[in-house]
Order: C-alpha cells, then structure tokens, then sequence
C-alpha cells in the first residue's frame, strides 16, 4: 500500500517483552498516539522500555492477566512465544486477548520444528533435510553413518530450551559437539546448506498473507561470518516487500494457505530459508515479527496500531508504509565477552556522543545513580536506521553506532557487505 494520512484514535497496546524490542515497540506505538504498558516479562532489559512510558515488572504483577482485564488493549505485542508457555496462559486466552500471534495448533509451527517439517512434507515446501533423534547416542550414530554435517538445534523451541543452535560445517563438527549437549528434549538435526541465508516477513489474516518485508540477519559474531552463532543476531536488513521479489513467500509460505486457514493461524508468521541447487529450502518458521526486524517494521508502518489490532482479530488488513522507509539496517553494539555469556565483566560506563540521528533502543543497561548509563549484560544497544536505499539505511547505521563509547565493546562491521541480496552467497 502507498503511504498517507493516517487516523488513530484512542487506541490502546499492550508490549510483552524487555529490552530494544519492547522499547520500540512502545515508543513507535506512543508517537502515533496509542496508549502503552509495557509488561516487562524477564528481570532485565528494563530501562530503555522505562523512556517509553508506564511499564509493569513480572516482579511487580506475576500474572498479567490482572493488567490485560483492567487495561483492555487493542492488541497485545508480545516479543517471543514464551507468554504461551506460562502458568497463566490458559487464564490468559480465556479472556480473549487480541494477541499477535497464533494459538494453539497454529503456534506450533515455531514451538515444534518436526512440526514445521512434517507440515512443508505435506504441501509439497522444500525443507532442509531434518530428523528429530531422541538420544545423543542415536544422534551420534546417525552422523557417523550419514557422514555429513547436521547443524544441532532444539526440537521444542522456547527461551529456556536446553539446546540453542550450533551451525556445524563438517561431520566431524558435530560429532564434537554432541556429547556436550543436554538431550532431556531429545536433539533436531538439520542438513548444513551453506550460507546463502534469507527470510522473509508476513502477516496473516482472514485466511490471507499479507507480505511486509524479506530480511536477512548477520546471526554470527564476528565480522566475515566467523565466530559462533550468537543468542541474537549482531546485525540485520529489511526491504519492504510486498510483492515478494526474491520468492521466498511464493515458494515456502503460500503453499501452506490451506493450513493457515484450517487451524485458524493469524498474527505474524517468518519463514527463513537457504538458497540451494537454484531453489529456497525452508529452515525454520516463527510466529512473531522478531526482535531484529519487529523494530525497523514497527517504523515504517504508518498504521501501526491498526495494521497489529487487526492481525490480532484476523481481519483484512491495509498496511500503510511510511515514505522514505523502503530500506533498514540494524546493528547491535556487544558487550564485554559476547557471545560468550558466561565471561561476566564489570559494569563500565555507556557514553552517548551527540545527538542521534537514527533510533537507538537500549538493552542491557541501567542508570548508575550519576545520571549516566552503565553495561549490565553483554548486549548493550540496538542501533536501527531506514532509508530509501539500502546504502543509505547502513550508513545511517553506522554513523549512529559509533557515537556509542563503551570498554570492551563491539559491532559487526560488514553488515551489507556480504549474502545481500538474498540468494547471494
């Protein structure tokens, strides 16, 4: 849709999450005029979503059903899919929040990768050739049979899963790994494709699929692609895209229509893909918009609030995109010791030289008591910019990020400079 004018009225959104995510999510819904709350659901994060307004701790308020009664939100952003894992959620859906995002069957799609693989088998989607073993002794056997590399994730995803994602580039990779890991879950093995790595970013609703943007996230640590896969990627791209230019959403997510309207599936959905022997073959699924690309999208729709309820309440949908915002590049400034948590360092001074000239969404930091800011964790901030071309949202970018002065620290600096455009090796 073309961008113009448009009308909010006394609209009201309730944010799940912390850090840069729930940040965004708050300040982008406020500056078009919605009323936000910001729950914030884990015990950090908590001060850039403070900037942004009223916000409620899980400390605070252990249940948010309360708050969801008393509030009455037009929609409910929720960073992860981990608010349907809780205690309360069946509490929660009774009361029939317009949550972003599927429920039941529906959810299964991100929550169960076998899920996800058997579903691509059914409709005729390429998926990466995967298996779901119960035992690191059976997944061991399989390797050394198979002799191939099997990149190592978990099989029920979730923030708390005993497995995260181990990309293994030889058999021998991945036999290192195996005996390391902990299989109360059992193990999902997935063919190693390559590199040449992609999604792709949609909504949908009334039994539509309403395509938003094709993205690619720099998930490695360091600069050429090195280093391990992080817990959260160190840098990502968007490209408004709602015809689907590169195929992804042709090729992977309209096969599955049927489904989507047959379990009921509205919110967000993301498919991300690597390009092998001239085609897409589907890696995973998720069902939300990402804490990459969720704040850069956040900013280019001009109906935010509307564009969400409605995907909440799986209705037709009519984005509006704000002008000047075809292009974002995200980048994220890491702390001492990322992606290797358990290095613990002191909390060092976080300056801010200047005035920014794009969005910056904090992270792990906190107030020292002085008036200035302080690293509390190993991921510091969020640097978010757009533009009407690729090169400018990168520059932008990067001149932002580099304003941010704290010991230790680092970002990637060759975002852009490689696997873009998507299918690009």
């Amino acid at each position: 849709m073309t961008s113009g004018p448009v009308t909010h009225g006394n609209k009201r959104a309730l944010v799940l999450g912390i850090g840069a995510f729930a940040q965004a999510a708050a300040r982008c819904l406020r500056a078009q005029g919605v009323e936000t709350v910001t729950y914030l659901t884990r015990n950090y994060g908590h001060h850039g979503p403070r900037l942004e307004g009223e916000v409620v701790t899980v400390d605070e308020m252990p249940n948010p059903c309360p708050l969801l009664r008393d509030f009455r939100p037009d929609v409910v952003v929720p960073m992860s899919i981990e608010w349907a894992l809780k205690p309360w959620t069946a509490e929660f859906l009774a009361l029939s929040p317009p949550v972003l995002c599927p429920v039941g069957e529906a959810l299964r799609l991100e929550r169960e990768r076998d899920f996800a693989r058997e579903l691509c088998l059914r409709y005729g989607v390429p998926f990466a050739r995967s298996v779901l073993v119960p035992t690191r002794a059976e997944a061991e056997a399989l390797v050394r049979r198979e002799g191939r590399a099997w990149v190592i994730k978990n099989p029920l995803c979730s923030p708390t899963s005993p497995i995260h994602t181990i990309i293994c580039e030889s058999p021998g990779d991945t036999l290192a790994w195996l005996p390391r890991l902990d299989d109360s879950e059992g193990i999902f093995l997935q063919e190693y494709l390559g590199r040449r790595e992609a999604g792709h970013i949609a909504l949908v609703s009334n039994g539509e699929i309403y395509s938003l943007v094709t993205n690619q996230e720099y998930k490695r640590a360091f600069d050429g692609n090195l280093g391990i896969v992080a817990g959260a990627p160190l840098g990502g791209l968007v490209e408004q895209d709602t015809e689907d230019k590169y195929g992804l959403a042709r090729e992977l997510l309209h096969p599955l229509l049927p489904w989507f309207r047959e379990s009921g599936f509205h919110g967000p959905v993301q498919v991300t893909a690597m390009h092998q022997d001239n085609r897409w073959h589907v890696l995973e699924y998720n069902v939300r918009l990402g804490v990459t690309s969720g704040p850069m999208i956040f900013r280019m729709l001009a109906n935010l609030v509307e564009t969400l309820a409605a995907c909440a309440r799986n209705q037709p949908l009519h984005p509006v995109w704000n002008p000047g915002t075809d292009f974002g590049c995200s980048l994220t400034l890491a702390g001492y010791g990322y992606p290797f948590t358990q290095l613990i360092g002191p909390r060092v001074p976080v300056q801010l030289q200047g005035n920014p000239t794009c969005d910056i969404w904090w992270q792990e930091v906190e107030n020292s008591g002085d008036g200035t800011l302080e690293a509390t964790g190993h991921r510091i901030a969020d640097v978010a910019a757009l533009g009407r071309t690729l090169t400018e949202a990168i520059s932008t970018a990067y001149s932002n990020i580099r304003r941010i002065r704290s010991v230790g620290s680092y970002f990637r600096t060759d975002v852009g400079e490689s696997l873009w455009p998507p299918g690009n090796p």
